[in-house]
Order: C-alpha cells, then structure tokens, then sequence
C-alpha cells in the first residue's frame, strides 16, 4: 500500500483526549450520519495522499506528543491503511492511540483482534443528532468509550459528564486563508458562531472542499 486518503493532520491538538496530541483525520465515510459536522470527510474519492509522508510526520511529532487520536471520515473505511499507521506510531511512541469510529464496537471485533495492542481506547457508535449529548468526548450519548490497553485507562476520566473542559476547540488556519475547528462541539454552537460572524460581516459556511493534509 502506498496511498491513503486523508483529510488532515494536526499537532498539537488539545481537544480530542488527554494533552497536546497529533490527530488525523482519515477521508471518506461509508456511515454518513445526519446531522454530521464533519461533511467535508465523506468524499472517498477526495485527499489521496501517499502514505510515507503520513508516517514521516507522525515521526516528527512523536517525541513531544503526549498521544495520537484518529477520526474522520470513518477510519475504519480504510482498515489496510489504519494498521500501517497505528502500526508506526506504536513503533515510535509508548503514549496513547485513541480511535473514533461510527461503527459499532461488536461489528468490529475482528478488527481489533487481529491488530492488539495497537489502539489503546476507542469511542464507537455513530452519531445520532436525536440522542442526547451529556457525556465528556462524545457528540452523542449512544458511542460507547471502549478501553482495550493499560495505556488506554487515561481516557477513563473521560466516562463523565462533558463540562466547559469538553466544550473548547481548537482553531487552525489552513495557507489559503480558511480556518477549521477540532474537538466536539456542543449542539448549536456552529449555528451559533455562524450567526456570531455574519452580525460582524463575514461568512461561514460548512465546507465540502476538502484541504490538502496540513502538518501545523
């Protein structure tokens, strides 16, 4: 395997798990929740890029970062190409791999079975825009927090209430100018900073233009 689609890569991220961690978001989701904000990740067909430049990133932040969190797009749409990087990164790295997946843990299994010990937790479950949102890490309470290593038990703390903590984002700026967010929202809030910027004059809108993979 060679390539891999891809959305983004950023570090540091503060918001998807315990300390400043590298996050990737995999391109392409087969799930495709209502009420998804993150719609510019569906498109498969969109953010090939070859894999050895992933995986020297990955090398690039490993030392300072205090652990690596994948989302998307649904990772496991890909599952060749997870292995290879959840693979590297337990080669270069004793901290955490935090996985969100829209799949079912239990539809799964054979999955993790065959690739232990290289996810440490995982949040599974797909969205559900009519479910409640009152847990920490979660955009609705039907995903489960699944801890599969010793590692994993930091994200523990996690099986709680959200509070203000759970509720910030990290923003970034792209080179052309865009700004994107990381981390779990809270429902309304888009809507609301939306309605924030057009009172001061500018435009937001949800992207369906997918960026090159940013290394920031």
């Amino acid at each position: 395997m060679t390539t891999i689609h891809l959305s983004r890569i950023h570090y540091p991220v503060t918001t998807l798990g315990p300390g400043r961690r590298v996050a990737i978001w995999f391109q392409g989701c087969s799930i495709r929740c209502p009420g998804c904000v993150s719609v510019d990740t569906w498109d498969e067909r969109a953010g090939v890029t070859e894999i050895g430049k992933v995986l020297d990133i990955l090398a690039s932040h490993a030392k300072e970062a205090d652990g690596l969190t994948i989302s998307g797009g649904e990772p496991l749409d890909q599952p060749d190409a997870l292995a290879i990087v959840l693979s590297h990164w337990r080669s270069l790295s004793r901290r955490s791999a935090l996985l969100f997946t829209g799949h079912d843990f239990a539809d799964q299994r054979g999955w993790f079975a065959a690739h232990p010990g290289l996810v440490d937790a995982v949040i599974a479950g797909p969205f559900e825009a009519r479910a409640p949102q009152t847990l920490a890490l979660r955009g609705s309470d039907n995903q489960r927090l699944h801890v599969l290593t010793s590692l994993g038990e930091e994200f523990s703390a996690y099986e709680r209430p959200a509070d203000a903590r759970d509720r910030r984002l990290d923003v970034a700026f792209d080179d052309n100018g865009y700004a994107w967010f990381a981390g779990i929202p809270a429902r309304g809030d888009l809507g609301r900073l939306r309605r924030v910027m057009a009172a001061a004059g500018h435009r937001a809108t949800l992207s369906d233009q997918v960026p090159e993979p940013a290394d920031r």
